[in-house]
């Protein structure tokens, strides 16, 4: 099976042109004014004209309000939403949208409560935990908390780069990736060596 790959954190068109050439699943745009990689509207919208068919378009949110996430879903026909804060299963499942729920995993407990409540998610994703922060943190978690089976789809975050994505994969049997510090010369500035870095090492898995 091929391993799925999601970059995240997308600021630029270029990087997203390289991306899809490399043979991405999907890039992350995010509409969280707290992160560094956040985008406006005319930036989102200028990354999705150059978004080729069959790219998925991943944007992700933290805590928002329902008239935040309905005034982007307006102006931008995401293909899929990432939730990554404190969302609620119906909070997440009212905008006629897949979703992910990250989730910030510090113990075991973290990662079976979430796919407990979350049944109705397209995947959970699993990321550190990083006090104040909401991904791309470039910090890994410890991945012998993942569970043996889990009851549903789930991506490995958190960390990872061109020279640990080999080792990450032996050691949790993910599926899917996603990426975005990892790959990056500064926040939301993609590093194209690196991006090709992974992906290469991803096909060569």
């Amino acid at each position: 099976m091929n391993i799925r790959c999601k970059i995240c954190g997308m600021t630029r068109e270029e990087d997203v042109l390289l991306a899809a050439d490399l043979g991405v699943d999907a890039i992350g745009l995010i509409f969280f004014a707290g992160s560094k990689r956040c985008v406006d509207i005319r930036q989102a919208q200028r990354i999705l004209a150059k978004t080729p068919p069959f790219v998925s378009v991943v944007g992700l949110f933290v805590n928002p309000t329902k008239a935040e996430v309905e005034q982007v879903l307006s102006q931008i026909p995401l293909h899929i939403l990432q939730f990554h804060g404190d969302e609620s299963p119906e909070f997440c499942q009212q905008f006629n949208r897949a979703y992910i729920k990250a989730v910030r995993v510090q113990s075991s407990k973290d990662i079976i409560s979430a796919a407990q409540n979350h049944t109705n998610a397209q995947a959970l994703l699993f990321d550190a935990a990083v006090a104040g922060e909401y991904g791309g943190t470039g910090q890994t978690f410890d991945w012998q908390l993942l569970p043996q089976q889990l009851s549903m789809p789930w991506i490995l975050s958190g960390g990872l780069t061109p020279s640990n994505l080999k080792m990450a994969l032996a050691q949790t049997g993910a599926q899917a990736v996603d990426v975005s510090s990892g790959v990056e010369i500064s926040a939301g500035i993609k590093d194209h060596e690196k991006m090709k870095l992974f992906l290469d090492n991803l096909k060569n898995i």
